[in-house]
């Protein structure tokens, strides 16, 4: 049983550590007023005059094991690196993975995600699936905090966000070359996958198969 210290004479009768916090705030307060007035006079340019960070103008500097914002990592032909084992969708505590996995068109290819989805309204950003990934298909490194939303939906991310961390809602249209289901923000469903002569193309109406 973890027991708290016991408080002093000086420190039960709180004046001296009332008097001891106004001090400290007062001497953050002059320092950073003096290098302020300094740095308008072209002084002490090396120095800060205060630890706030102006956001979102100024970003903050991030740790290198700082768990940001999730992305799908792409094998050189821009295909994503998942395999659709289905791990990290099942070690996920809060439950905010989806994956669809398909048999991909190409005999040496193993499966690929038809479908990943991750709801970042859920999500505890435990990093479990970045551990979990056999393939290192999903980090979360964008250094991407800017994470709200207006909606719900909004705080989904479909395939197209998670391989090009850069898009933001609505997705206008899709550029990715592989199989896939493509679901559009606004309960907009677009594009079905045919191959053509070993080429897979995009047409866009339904997500049924084509002949």
């Amino acid at each position: 049983m973890l027991r708290k210290r016991e408080l002093n004479f000086w420190e039960r009768i709180y004046l001296p550590e009332i008097i001891r916090g106004v001090a400290i705030t007062s001497r953050h307060f002059f320092v950073n007023l003096f290098f302020h007035s300094a740095h308008r006079l072209g002084l002490f340019k090396g120095k800060l005059a205060a630890v706030t960070f102006q956001y979102p103008e100024q970003t903050r500097p991030l740790a290198s094991r700082s768990r940001t914002r999730h992305r799908l990592t792409v094998r050189e032909e821009g295909t994503p690196r998942c395999v659709g084992c289905m791990l990290c969708e099942t070690v996920c505590p809060a439950k905010c993975i989806t994956i669809v996995a398909g048999e991909h068109p190409d005999p040496n290819v193993e499966k690929y995600p038809v479908r990943f989805d991750i709801d970042l309204g859920v999500c505890v950003y435990c990093g479990y699936c970045v551990e979990v990934c056999p393939e290192d298909a999903i980090r979360m490194d964008t250094e991407i905090l800017d994470i709200a939303a207006y909606s719900r939906d909004a705080m989904k991310l479909d395939l197209h966000e998670l391989m090009d961390p850069k898009l933001r809602k609505p997705v206008a249209e899709c550029k990715l070359k592989f199989p896939h289901q493509c679901k559009i923000h606004g309960n907009q469903t677009r594009g079905s996958w045919k191959a053509v002569y070993g080429e897979q193309t995009c047409a866009a109406g339904s997500l049924e198969p084509q002949d």
